[in-house]
């Protein structure tokens, strides 16, 4: 992939790595920008060697949302926003947001439909809609699941940026860290999910997305048939034998 496309792509140990990059127009959410984001999600979607998705960005902004100002691409959309939200919710594999630029609009939503993300303490966050005279409609389908209803309400109503601590504080963003520890931090969270099973990262979050929207019974048939089947897959029988054994699984990177 070239440092000039959209979104560069990488895979190493078993990790895709998609950096938005398009600097110059603050990663705002043009054609060219979603193009590259769907493209390279479902290309690490098909990838059998890709076990989970790191998304990050160039620049001092992850994404400022939407492009008012136009690329000059003039690239036609292939995607649009929902189903790129729906891509990174929905697939089987755990994306995670690497967040350590400001991050606005529709960017906002790119960082809540992550499964996990890691902020800086020091960056802008905001629902900033409501100033340009529109609302946060498409990205409230993501992020309000993780609000409490009054913050939802306070942040967008008064379109107030807030910084990455407070982000964490409403569960916009998992945890918000110092700048100077961020990259140790993100280290340390990539490299706990990489000592996972393939299989068993992809199951863990089909449960979450899942089961709280089942009901009871039908929540307590598909999670049994996930288990038994988890329980004599081939990963199952590695994982079991290197505990007993006290050694890394096969799928853990030296």
């Amino acid at each position: 992939m070239k440092p000039s496309e959209p979104v560069i792509y990488d895979v190493a140990g078993g990790i895709a790595t998609l950096t938005m990059n398009r600097p110059h127009n603050r990663n705002a959410l043009s054609a060219e920008l979603i193009n590259g984001l769907g493209d390279r999600l479902q290309e690490a979607a098909a990838d059998a060697d890709v076990r989970f998705i790191v998304l990050t960005h160039t620049g001092s902004t992850f994404c400022a949302g939407a492009d008012l100002k136009g690329d000059g691409s003039g690239e036609r959309p292939r995607y649009n926003l929902p189903e790129i939200l729906n891509i990174m919710q929905n697939g089987d594999k755990p994306v995670i947001g690497k967040i350590s630029g400001h991050c606005m609009g529709g960017g906002v939503g790119l960082a809540a439909a992550c499964d996990l993300s890691i902020a800086m303490e020091d960056i802008a966050i905001g629902f900033t809609e409501v100033r340009i005279g529109v609302a946060p409609a498409i990205i409230s389908v993501v992020c309000l699941p993780k609000m409490r209803e009054g913050d939802a309400m306070d942040l967008f109503l008064s379109g107030e940026k807030i910084s990455g601590i407070r982000a964490a504080e409403v569960g916009l963003v998992n945890k918000a860290v110092p700048r100077a520890d961020y990259e140790r931090a993100c280290d340390g969270l990539i490299g706990k999910l990489a000592r996972g099973g393939p299989l068993a990262l992809m199951a863990c979050k089909s449960l979450v997305r899942r089961v709280s929207a089942m009901e009871r019974n039908a929540a307590f048939e598909w999670t049994a048939k996930l288990s038994a089947d988890l329980f004599q897959s081939e990963e199952a029988a590695e994982g079991i034998a290197a505990f007993r054994e006290k050694r890394p699984a096969a799928w853990v990177e030296d």
